[in-house]
């Protein structure tokens, strides 16, 4: 089984390239859902990130009020490191139970879409690490056409992530997304059929 890793900043494309490589038959665990699964109403996460954050990050239902949560971390480095630490060991252990089920039913490639490339729960899983970056003008218009960000929050999510020159520490092939989805769909294709056949 290959595990091909993706990653890169908000707004880069990382998970318009999973999905691409989902329709070629690639198996995606996607990171961000996970940390929302992790973090429901129920879940030990939850109750650890409203330990020690506060109510206040709690809606209404009790459930997690993400857009809260976000002012109150992406404003601090040392808070979105705390939560972080929280939900990171219950995304690792999912993880884990996706990629054993998926050796057990023989799936030959799976695609890890991560948003943090960290060093244990992905860099020593993934066979490969590929990742994806965009220019910062087209970063800040995605983000604010997909989550109705002003120019201000687009700026602050993308100043509170790694910069490009980290993550292009750790890749193993780049992908430059500026272009049309066309353009990414070739270039995807030429990898994907390079990398596993």
């Amino acid at each position: 089984m290959k595990i091909i890793g993706i990653t890169g900043g908000i707004g880069s494309g990382k998970s318009t390239v999973a999905n691409i490589l989902q329709n070629f038959g690639a198996k995606v665990i996607d990171a961000d859902r996970i940390s929302r699964e992790v973090t429901e109403k129920g879940q030990p996460a939850l109750k650890e990130t409203v330990d020690y954050f506060g109510e206040e990050v709690l809606n209404k239902d009790g459930d997690l009020d993400r857009k809260k949560l976000g002012e109150i971390v992406f404003k601090d480095d040392e808070k979105l490191k705390i939560l972080n630490d929280i939900t990171h060991k219950y995304i690792i252990e999912r993880i884990r139970q996706h990629l054993d089920k998926f050796k057990a039913e023989n799936v030959r490639v799976v695609v890890l879409d991560v948003p943090l490339p960290v060093k244990h729960g992905f860099l020593d899983i993934v066979d490969e690490v590929w990742v994806v970056v965009a220019k910062k003008e087209t970063r800040v218009k995605r983000i604010i056409e997909r989550n109705g960000f002003s120019y201000k929050e687009a700026i602050s999510r993308i100043n509170a992530q790694q910069s490009d020159e980290d993550y292009l520490k750790i890749a193993d092939e780049v992908i430059q997304n500026d272009g049309t989805t066309e353009d990414l769909v070739k270039y995807v294709t030429m990898l994907y059929n390079k990398k596993t056949l």
